[in-house]
């Protein structure tokens, strides 16, 4: 199985949430998920990012691929480029 490290949308219309989640890359955006990871509010000023760094660093070192705006928020919170053990 391919896991994928990616956003989920949450919310209402007009108002983003996005929980950051390890999922099966086969699935759609917002299916069925294997772990939740953290969130992400672009809503709020400055926008808000928590992740779980521990299960992160995890799902990469057992081969998941971050999407490309996950790692970013990853690297944003960490201070490092996002993709830690890959």
């Amino acid at each position: 199985m391919a896991v994928s490290i990616r956003l989920r949308r949450a919310g209402r219309k007009g108002r983003p949430f996005y929980h950051v989640v390890a999922v099966d890359s086969r699935k759609p955006r917002d299916g069925r998920y294997i772990e939740r990871l953290g969130y992400y509010d672009p809503t709020r000023q400055p926008a808000e990012v928590k992740l779980d760094l521990e299960r992160y660093r995890y799902w990469l070192g057992v081969g998941a691929r971050a999407a490309r705006t996950v790692s970013q928020l990853a690297a944003r919170s960490t201070g490092s480029d996002g993709q830690q053990g890959s």
